[in-house]
This record gives structure tokens, C-alpha cells and sequence, in this order.
């Protein structure tokens, strides 16, 4: 049994997690590609993933769901961006892709595009949504990226007008995929989270410690956001409605 096995099952013994849901199956993260997409996360295990998160027909699926890494390096982004992927082949309406990262912003350059305008415009000036917005592929998928990075970039997630424009995307977006800064040092997935259906929280085999994990999971849970699932990356990810 590894480490990072031990150390989900600790954090469900001790209660930090989730444990009136069942554990659905494991599933191994590898590589990633060439564009930023790990190669497994495409395939049908990612299928998995997102049919048993989002797609479960006895419960009300949840639609703008923040992927949060418990710590830096988690591979949160490229995680993030398979799920968008996949929602894209799996259902028949749109999907938005949100970088809500302003210091770090990885989805664009993962993507093959700029990080031209985005959600700092979005929130500083007037206009649509998908006016700040790129589409992506055959145009099921679109990407809100970052935008420019102000002074008071992070500030602005606490202010009014974040709500009003995630609003604009529940009503534009059948499903929206926010990539969140890491929770360990930032406080910007929390007030995200709080917008949200739900989290889906990233932590990485063989560097995330559990002590880290448990302050996570207790500083989610404390905010009142519901926790839907933990990924592992590069070793398992545990999957399912209302787990972590």
C-alpha cells in the first residue's frame, strides 16, 4: 500500500474528508502530452471520472465545479483542462474553461493560445462574457483566461461583480471548470469555492504531505463548500460524488 493510499485513508479516518459517500475506483494519472492534456486523462478512465462526478443521473449534477491543488505543482491545471475536454465529447452543450490562477496562469499556453484578455477585464470593464472569451477546438469548449495581471488582481474574486459574471456563466455554460490557485497559499479558491456547486481537490502522489491535505480539507469544509472528489495525480484518483 503506498504512502499517498495511507494518507487518503488517514484523512477519512480522522474525518477531514467526506464519509457518507461510497469510494468509486481507482484510476492511474500519467504523462502529459505534448498540449499540456495527460494522456490517460483523455481516455476512458477521464470518461470515468467525469460521469461519475458530473454526470450521475439519481443526483443533480453539479455545473461550475473550482479544481483547487492543496499545494503548489499539484498538476492541477492539466487536470482541470482534461475534465473541460472530456465534458466536451461527453455532453451536447458547452463548456467554459475559467483561469482563475492570476499569478501563475497555465491553461493558455496549455490550450496553444494567449493570455491576452480574460477574467481581469471581465471584472474591471463592461461587456458579454464571451466577449473576454476564446473558443477552443470546434467551439464546444471556450476558455476565460486570466487576462493581464492587475495590482489587485486577486482582490477582485472578493468583490460583487465576480458573482454577477459567474452567474453570466451558469446561464451561458451547461458546465464551467474553474482552475483555482492552490489552497495552501492563497485564499482565492475559498471565495471561489463559495460561487461554486462544489470542489474538486488535487494533491500529488509522493509530495503532498498530510498535514497539508487535513488544514486543506477543514479550511474547505469550514467555508461550507462541498467537497466533490480528490485527485491523486501521478498515482490514484478517487472519484464520486461527495468524497474527497
Amino acid at each position: 500500500m503506498s504512502r499517498n493510499y495511507q494518507l487518503m485513508r488517514e484523512i477519512e479516518q480522522k474525518q477531514a474528508l467526506l464519509s457518507n459517500c461510497s469510494i468509486g475506483a481507482a484510476l492511474t494519472v500519467g504523462k502529459s502530452s505534448s498540449r499540456g492534456f495527460p494522456r490517460p486523462l483523455a481516455s476512458d478512465l477521464m470518461a470515468g471520472l467525469v460521469q461519475r462526478v458530473f454526470l450521475q443521473p439519481q443526483h443533480k449534477p453539479p455545473r461550475l465545479v473550482v479544481f483547487a491543488a492543496v499545494d503548489h505543482g499539484n498538476g492541477c491545471s492539466q487536470i482541470a483542462a482534461s475534465v473541460a475536454r472530456t465534458l466536451t465529447a461527453s455532453v451536447p452543450g458547452a463548456v467554459c474553461l475559467v483561469e482563475a490562477n492570476f499569478r501563475s496562469p497555465a491553461l493558455p499556453r496549455m490550450l496553444g493560445t494567449t493570455n491576452y484578455q480574460g477574467l481581469t477585464d471581465a471584472l474591471l470593464q463592461q461587456g458579454s462574457i464571451r466577449s473576454f472569451m476564446k473558443p477552443m477546438g470546434n467551439g464546444c469548449l471556450w476558455l476565460l483566461s486570466s487576462g493581464p495581471v492587475a495590482a489587485d488582481s486577486p482582490s477582485l474574486l472578493a468583490a460583487e461583480r465576480v458573482r454577477a459574471r459567474f452567474a453570466e456563466l451558469r446561464a451561458e455554460f451547461d458546465f464551467v471548470i474553474v482552475d483555482a490557485p492552490p489552497l495552501s497559499r492563497y485564499a482565492d479558491a475559498i471565495a471561489l469555492g463559495k460561487l461554486s456547486d462544489g470542489m474538486l481537490l488535487v494533491l500529488e502522489a509522493g509530495s503532498t504531505r498530510q498535514d497539508t491535505a487535513s488544514a486543506a480539507v477543514q479550511c474547505v469544509r469550514s467555508a461550507r463548500i462541498q467537497v466533490l472528489g480528490a485527485v491523486l495525480n501521478k498515482g490514484m484518483v478517487k472519484y464520486g460524488r461527495g468524497i474527497i
